[in-house]
């Protein structure tokens, strides 16, 4: 391996099995573009402040501006045999500009100057998460609009529990998601924070401007110690886990569908175009995206654990193991962001079988709350409420009756309540209707979180 960006101090070369062992350039080329962003801001600064000869820097940000626009053209060659990116990059400018390019790296370290490419690319990402995320919503929202008065069992413990509005379930997943959307946000602000001038450990004793580099990039703040700054990946661990708690939540809607849309319910009908056969079984349509993003999770929770571990036992400050954090963090990016793109799609085609649905809530067992709740308005407590109802269920299910099919002399024998308008409670519509808190599955509440 030619041209390092160190070797003055050693009188051997490096052994080709430490050079390969220690190459990064295999993930850490992702960085490219934000390396050479934040080179060409350090290379500005350096010659405002006059810290290189302002010609020099003018060639040096020229160097680099030709380097970040093959790049982005995808037409930059990248050297697999070189130890990272910084490198590479280093080497290019060389090439381009020749002696002043030695001058690039004054008043910087690799330690500051991969924080800060690190930094840019997860900026970047959140806010590629946030477009894709919105996109996701919305297409849960125009499905949650077209189906605005379908009815489906709800469940607790995979058990019938009451008539909710099948809107009002899709509308719980929008709740995760902005709660998703909260946490990177939040993340977002906290690595909002210029690390380049922290140097190697100390900071340096040249006369540079921090604060003019934080405005060319965007960010907001600049570290205020810089052992700490280069020493720092709690950003990473905390867009990681982020992005594992939305894939949860991802899990979870996944694992939702696959048992709405098996035989057993019904309810969901996912379109052919994301499904997938059996290579024996020729009526199979199996459900494999929903299980793929259920099972990516594991990748998400995987990566979050690998930088936790790395990280655990570092003594201050930068060591070699955090190079160990790029690649934990750029699968669970990619993971995320294929994840939310294939669902998204998924929805547009996701059909409901109305008829299933009606026939699932013909166990009238379902409404015992809302007969519950019947009492309590007629000034029966709780606990007796309660009581009564489980026992006028227990006799319908005894008798192999419907509780429509209870006459009201039966029902006045659990108590004296009740009157014929009890029988109103045993549907669906009535049901949900009567749900009219804030936040319910009553229709009124429904079209109220649509629109918020």
């Amino acid at each position: 391996m030619k041209n390092k960006m160190w070797g003055g101090r050693f009188s051997k070369k490096t052994n080709p099995l430490v050079e390969d062992f220690t190459r990064s350039i295999q993930f850490d080329k992702k960085l490219a573009e934000y390396d050479c962003m934040g080179s060409i801001a350090h290379a500005k600064m350096l010659g405002k402040c006059n810290v290189v000869p302002k010609k020099d820097a003018a060639k040096i940000v020229a160097g680099l501006n030709s380097i970040l626009s093959e790049i982005k053209k995808g037409s930059f060659r990248i050297d697999s045999s070189a130890e990272d990116i910084h490198t590479v990059l280093q080497n290019a400018l060389d090439k381009k500009i020749g002696k002043s390019a030695g001058m690039l790296h004054t008043a910087r370290s690799r330690n500051d100057q991969v924080s800060l490419s690190t930094r840019i690319y997860c900026k970047k990402e959140i806010d590629s998460i946030f477009a894709l995320l919105k996109a996701f919503k919305d297409s849960i929202k125009n499905f949650a609009k077209k189906n605005i008065d379908v009815i489906v069992p709800g469940f607790t413990h995979l058990q019938n529990a009451q008539p909710v509005l099948l809107s009002h379930q899709m509308l719980a997943y929008c709740e995760m998601l902005e709660r998703d959307i909260g946490r990177l946000n939040d993340c977002k602000k906290r690595l909002d924070v210029l690390p380049l001038g922290s140097c190697a450990i100390s900071g340096t004793s040249l006369a540079i401007n921090r604060d003019f580099v934080a405005k060319e990039l965007g960010f907001s703040k600049v570290s205020s110690n810089s052992m700490d700054a280069v020493s720092d990946r709690d950003f990473v661990i905390e867009i990681i886990s982020g992005l594992a708690i939305l894939g949860m939540h991802l899990s979870r809607m996944s694992e939702d569908f696959i048992i709405l849309n098996s035989q057993g319910f019904g309810i969901l009908d996912i379109g052919d175009e994301f499904c997938t056969g059996s290579s024996m079984m020729p009526q199979k349509k199996n459900p494999d995206v929903l299980e793929l993003v259920r099972g990516k999770c594991g990748v998400l929770y995987g990566s979050l654990m690998e930088v936790m571990v790395v990280m655990k036992g570092l003594p201050l400050t930068y060591n070699r193991d955090m190079q160990l954090d790029k690649e934990p963090l750029f699968k669970a990016v990619e993971t995320i962001e294929s994840s939310i793109k294939v669902l998204t799609a998924l929805f547009k085609n996701l059909k409901v079988n109305k008829d299933r649905a009606a026939e699932l809530l013909q166990d009238e067992s379902i409404y015992a709350t809302d007969i519950m709740e019947y009492l309590v308005k007629k000034g029966v407590s709780l606990k007796e409420s309660h009581d009564i109802a489980g026992k006028i269920v227990a006799y319908a299910f005894q008798r192999k009756l419907k509780l429509s099919e209870i006459s009201l002399r039966e029902l006045r024998f659990f108590s004296s309540k009740f009157n014929k308008d009890a029988y109103r409670l045993l549907g669906a519509e009535e049901s949900v209707s009567l749900k009219n808190s804030f936040g319910g599955t009553s229709p009124k509440q429904v079209r109220m979180q649509i629109n918020r």
